[in-house]
């Protein structure tokens, strides 16, 4: 059984990130599963630390976009809107090149607020970052648009 309100095949996520942070950051969604949605990101000069390896905050950036396109596609988004409450990181190894994954799952889907689990692998399947997101479920149409459609 699928966590995602309604038919959601037709939802262009990828579209709609066109000049934003996610955009910049090189982030994609790569497959809507009936209990998870997957995205990339790559590891390169604008996703790193002065270090090499991948920013933690990237890291947090693509869990983030990854829990709030989920909250996205699980509400009735003619009448709610869901927002960036609470995100927490633990960063497990560094990653210097490539790609890494994420997988964003549900923990609670509430009328109010969700939590969702998120996975970050390199491109070995190694855990790179466990993150928790809770995302606040606001009474609102959502304003999720593509950019030449945002008010």
């Amino acid at each position: 059984m699928s966590v995602w309100f309604g038919d959601v095949s037709g939802i262009a996520l990828n579209a709609m990130s066109e000049s934003t942070l996610i955009e910049s950051l090189g982030i994609e969604i790569t497959e809507v599963r009936d209990d998870a949605l997957v995205g990339r990101m790559p590891v390169d000069s604008r996703t790193v630390q002065p270090a090499g390896v991948l920013h933690g905050g990237a890291s947090v950036a693509l869990a983030e976009t990854l829990a709030s396109w989920a909250g996205h596609l699980a509400v009735d988004r003619e009448r709610f809107h869901v927002v960036g409450q609470e995100i927490n990181a633990n960063h497990i190894r560094p990653v210097s090149s490539g790609w890494v994954t994420a997988t964003v799952t549900p923990a609670a889907i509430g009328r109010r607020s969700h939590v969702w689990e998120i996975r970050i692998t390199d491109e070995a399947g190694r855990l790179v970052c466990i993150s928790r997101c809770t995302l606040a479920v606001i009474e609102q149409r959502s304003t999720y648009a593509a950019a030449g459609e945002r008010g």
